[in-house]
């Protein structure tokens, strides 16, 4: 299981598209279909917080995508299409408190999110 404890304060969540959240270029194949667990978790973000998808989808992906989240009642606030294969590097400064600023998470492909777990203590 992979445990994040995490403030209370409103995040940015940045989510890979295919493989992560949605089978492997399932939409190639007919339709895309949710991998374990990985709905629910979007579901469950607070409203607060800030939804990014990154694809590496062509963009005339765009609609058929933005169908596939809308019919599914997933919110997001971006997403970004013809995103480069490789590598995705994150930087970010660290507060003086000691909290933990970012985090990145690896996933194995098409094994969805059901081993990720986030844990909000107030006392961050």
């Amino acid at each position: 299981m992979k445990q994040m404890v995490m403030s209370a304060l409103s995040k940015t969540w940045i989510f890979d598209f295919d493989g992560t959240l949605v089978k492997h270029n399932g939409y190639k194949d007919g339709a895309d279909e949710w991998l374990p667990g990985a709905k629910e978790f979007l579901l469950a973000i607070p409203k607060d917080d800030y939804i990014m998808i990154l694809t590496a989808r062509e963009p005339e992906a765009r609609e058929v995508t933005e169908q596939f989240l809308k019919s599914q009642g997933v919110r997001y606030d971006d997403i970004k299409f013809n995103m480069p294969m490789g590598e995705r590097i994150l930087f970010n400064d660290s507060k003086p408190s000691g909290l933990k600023m970012s985090y990145a998470v690896e996933c194995e492909r098409n094994a969805g999110l059901n081993d990720v777990q986030v844990v909000i203590d107030d006392n961050l």
